[in-house]
């Protein structure tokens, strides 16, 4: 394993070790280091040797892979031989000949225990003339009488005064690994790394910091080797080779290359990276590799492939005759029905590089035409639905007439147990069906399913059958409700709406909008920050009679989606009073409140209540995610979803990236003080998107760059464009903001028109969010210590962290103790990381009123404790011992030590006993080291609503 910093993630003890070990000359101590391929043994050597030379040390290397002569005491001895040779003290003639000569006077008779004991005798004078350590780097390449003839010397004949390290892998024979351990005065077993220290071994070996979904990604794609460094660093390599790292905001961050993560090195050089076991012999790494290619396309199980067996298949071509011996040797594993999976994700990425396709495409043939030759298609489907994949990847060579029922038949049952991924069997069966009736149903089967399982991803493939159906129908065709060309138009516009795929953009919506209803739904993606705007056709489809059903919103609830974007108070009742009840109080301010964020997750979550399908994967509901972090103060968390966003969006498809959480990071990067980065999100944002939120950050980093008369022209258009193009939520936010700039800058003019454009929008809109605007303007515009009170109880009330520091900035000014203000917004401006707020708009205050900014001295923000760090502190508080928490966690005692003293050191805690005092006492959570806790300073409340910043800078 290479490794160029000397202190390695995870073994700084073990390195300590060594070093002490080779660093004591003149001490006859033996040390071995055992651990599976790859774990890093010689990197542990090599950095203790490294301490210890820097210490003055000397330590020589026995080459026992490069002795000649035969195995045993003869290659032993031309080893210590070339060592001593390395010794500068005049005696070398000496030892050499001794040992030499004993070994001519010995030479075919049983000698082998006299010239062991002149070569211990020979190694102890060198070490008493000039002081050294052996190191044995390898030992398990070595011939076992060789490695006999060391272990017999350094039990028996033990040279005085001569330090040695020995590293080899475990191993179940005596005369190696049995004879080592017993020479030993201590054994170094090196176990897997835990992920911070995988997660640090990668960081080092980038030079940067690494996303924690990179760290999943590589250890995942790993399995039982997760925790191995020469693994890791393998298929990091891979990774590199690939080009699917990806760098943002400082931190590297993994686009997963076609084909998944793979190992770097070639099959034969496999076993040097943790799989001694791998068949290297080309049949089974032949059949390994087909069954890679068959796993990877679909389910396979060892029924099936026991099945393909046929008599007289030439030996080692037959894939069901190798899968036995790969399940003896751990490559494959099956579960208790008999699916097979590779145990190393990346092994079978790299076989299914090896050029079998031919053989692949045979095989899975007789796996399906096995089950076809015993049943119908339709009872091949319902019994035998893993078959799909395979017959799926025929292609043309299984007849539509066979794999159309057999796929339907399958996905068809798979839905009725909810199996993942079943909308993909749909549109199997859909690419094979002519646009008519028939297909028009199944893919209205199929999107329902997406529905209820929020595969929405899954749904937007089905793209193809759904445009070739509403080409093949007359123009008329999906006006009316309940048609099966209707719901699936309106039930795939959702779905493109959650993944943020294009909206509004290209010919294909122009077949959409054909339809009312999916027009309608169309029209949102504009309106939340998806695209550009489209016009909004009237929509004069009927209601469905009863109350609404399913997770797809009705006209009706499309028209309050949009209403609520629009704001103001004529649109939002009419479109209200459709929906008599369903959508009133809080449900309609948290509607507004996500209209005003863009966000379509939350809006639909209002609107639908408990019909809306909160699960799934989609952009839209990662974004959700990302508002509720953000309003709450949690950035850090809010710029990893964002960057999970963003990616997803660069590998998958680019226009499925949400535009809108571009902005929050440029406000957040804005907040803290690096304009650059806020510059760098803002500058990828789409010119074609008009929602007020980009106005409003782009108006705050413009000043802070040093514009504002650019900053306020932009900023008076954006507020023109957004109303000329009906969209109030989240308007007041930016006006707020062109006010509060208004003050600062000395701007009279802006100031005035700024108030009197917030108190018009108030008496359009009407909502909490608007009021809690006007009231800020009215406390910054005049003053009015009571209008400052109340938005501030109305703003905490609502959870929005950063629209309090305004609030608490405004208060300072006001009333009578403006210290206690100014120190919580310090407190709160500090947690949130906020340095851009303190430096000027707190700073400046404190100067105008002759306060004093108590800004306390914080240490490095430290990284939140892991789920498994506080449970194990909480082992430890109920008073268990090592050993059993290594039991209770699975993990090796000297696991726990290590851990447990990166814990002192994380929590400044010096003992057992205050760790736990800290846990109990409450002192971890006020830390902000809890993985769920708040951070210090973080307001309480519920996020039902956005807010602003003030403009900072």
């Amino acid at each position: 394993m290479q490794q160029r910093d000397p202190s390695l993630p995870g073994r700084e003890g073990d390195v300590r070790a060594v070093a002490r070990a080779v660093g004591a000359t003149g001490t006859a101590r033996t040390v071995l280091v055992t651990g599976p391929a790859g774990v890093g043994k010689t990197a542990v050597v090599e950095s203790g040797r490294l301490a210890a030379v820097r210490g003055g040390a000397k330590v020589l290397s026995l080459g026992l892979r490069t002795a000649e002569g035969e195995p045993g005491t003869a290659a032993l001895a031309d080893a210590v031989c070339r060592l001593l040779a390395r010794i500068n003290d005049g005696r070398l003639p000496v030892r050499v000949t001794e040992i030499r000569r004993v070994e001519l006077r010995t030479a075919g008779r049983d000698g082998g225990l006299a010239l062991l004991s002149t070569i211990g005798e020979m190694l102890a004078d060198a070490a008493d003339h000039v002081p050294f350590a052996m190191v044995v780097d390898g030992v398990d390449a070595v011939p076992p009488a060789t490695v006999s003839a060391l272990g017999l010397m350094l039990r028996v004949f033990r040279p005085a005064g001569l330090p040695v390290v020995l590293t080899s892998r475990p191993t179940a024979s005596t005369d190696r690994g049995g004879d080592l351990a017993l020479a030993a005065d201590t054994v170094l077993a090196l176990g897997p790394l835990d992920r911070d220290d995988v997660r640090e071994l990668l960081s080092r070996r980038l030079g940067r910091p690494v996303e924690p979904d990179l760290v999943t990604a590589v250890t995942r794609s790993l399995g039982p080797l997760g925790g191995n460094p020469g693994s890791l660093l393998s298929v990091l390599s891979g990774v590199e080779r690939d080009g699917a790292l990806v760098e943002m905001d400082g931190r590297v961050a993994l686009s997963e290359p076609a084909g998944g993560l793979r190992f770097a090195a070639e099959a034969e050089e496999l076993p040097g990276l943790g799989w001694p076991d791998l068949p290297v012999p080309y049949g089974r790494i032949w059949s390994a590799a087909v069954l890679a290619r068959l796993v990877d396309e679909a389910e396979v199980r060892l029924e099936d492939l026991y099945r393909t067996m046929a008599p007289g298949r030439p030996a080692g071509c037959d894939v069901a005759g190798a899968v036995d011996q790969l399940l003896v040797q751990g490559v494959l594993s099956a579960d208790h029905e008999g699916r097979l999976t590779f145990t190393v994700p990346v092994l079978a990425a790299a076989l299914r590089t090896l050029p079998v396709t031919c053989e692949v495409r045979e095989l899975r043939a007789r796996i399906v035409h096995s089950v076809l030759d015993r049943l119908d298609p339709v009872a091949a489907g319902t019994g035998r639905p893993w078959l799909v994949g395979h017959a799926a990847a025929m292609g043309p060579e299984l007849d539509d007439g066979i794999a159309v029922p057999l796929l339907l038949a399958a996905a068809r049952r798979r839905a009725r147990f909810a199996v993942p991924r079943t909308v993909d069997v749909y549109g199997a069966a859909l690419e094979r069906m002519r646009p008519g009736p028939e297909a028009s149903g199944v893919l209205r089967q199929a999107l329902e399913l997406g529905l209820r399982q929020a595969d929405h991803a899954g749904s937007l493939a089905l793209a193809a059958p759904l445009f070739a159906g509403l080409d093949a129908a007359p123009a008329d065709a999906g006006r009316d409700a309940g048609t099966d060309l209707e719901f699936s138009a309106r039930a795939w516009s959702v779905a493109a709406l959650h993944e943020h795929a294009g909206v509004a953009e290209g010919p294909r919506w122009a077949a959409l909008r054909r339809i009312p209803a999916a027009a309608g739904l169309t029209a949102l993606g504009g309106r939340y920050g998806m695209g550009p705007l489209t016009p909004v056709a009237p929509d004069d489809t009927p209601e469905a009679g009863g109350p609404p059903r399913g997770p797809l919103p009705t006209p009706a609830e499309t028209r309050l989606l949009l209403a609520a974007v629009v704001g103001g108070r004529a649109e939002s009742d009419r479109a209200r009073r459709d929906l008599p009840g369903a959508v009133e109080g809080m449900a309609w301010d948290r509607l507004r409140g996500a209209a005003a964020y863009g966000d379509l997750a939350g809006a639909l979550e209002a609107v639908l209540a408990d019909r809306y399908t909160k699960a799934g994967d989609s952009t839209a509901v990662r974004y959700h995610a990302v508002v509720r972090d953000y309003l709450s103060g949690r950035w850090d968390e809010a710029l990893a979803g964002i960057r999970r966003i963003e990616l997803r969006g660069r590998t998958r498809d680019p226009s499925g990236v949400a535009q809108l959480a571009r902005a929050l990071a440029g406000e957040i990067h804005w907040m803290r003080g690096d304009i650059e980065q806020a510059r760098t999100w803002l500058d990828l944002i789409s010119e074609a998107v008009p929602h007020p939120l980009v106005g409003r950050v782009r108006l705050g980093v413009r000043c802070a760059e040093g514009e504002p008369d650019e900053a306020f022209e932009r900023g008076w258009q954006d507020v023109r464009w957004a109303r000329e193009n009906g969209m109030l939520a989240g308007l007041d936010r930016l006006v707020l903001r062109l006010l509060s700039y208004g003050s600062r800058e000395g701007r009279e003019g802006d100031r005035v028109r700024a108030q009197e454009e917030l108190e018009a929008l108030h008496v359009e809109a009407g909502s909490p969010m608007t009021r809690e605007s006007v009231l800020l303007g009215r406390a910054v515009l005049h003053g009015d210590v009571e209008s400052a009170r109340v938005a501030f109880s109305l703003v905490r009330r609502r959870g929005d962290r950063q629209l309090l520091l305004l609030a608490r900035e405004c208060l300072v000014a006001l009333v009578d103790d403006p210290q206690t203000w100014l120190d919580e917004a310090v407190r709160e401006a500090q947690s949130l990381g906020a340095t851009t707020f303190l430096r000027t708009m707190l700073a400046v205050r404190a100067r105008w009123y002759g306060l004093k900014l108590n800004v306390p001295r914080q240490r490095a923000a430290p990284n939140r404790l892991s789920e498994s760090d506080v449970r194990l502190i909480d082992l430890v508080s109920d008073g268990e011992t090592n050993r059993r928490i290594a039991a209770r966690m699975a993990c090796s005692e000297k696991t726990v030590e290590q851990r447990l003293t990166r814990l002192f050191q994380r929590t400044g805690c010096r003992s057992r006993a205050e760790l736990a005092a800290s846990r109990l006492d409450g002192s971890l959570a006020r830390l902000g080291l809890l993985p769920d806790g708040p951070a210090p300073g973080e307001a309480g409340g519920s996020v039902v609503s956005p807010g602003h910043m003030e403009p900072l800078g």
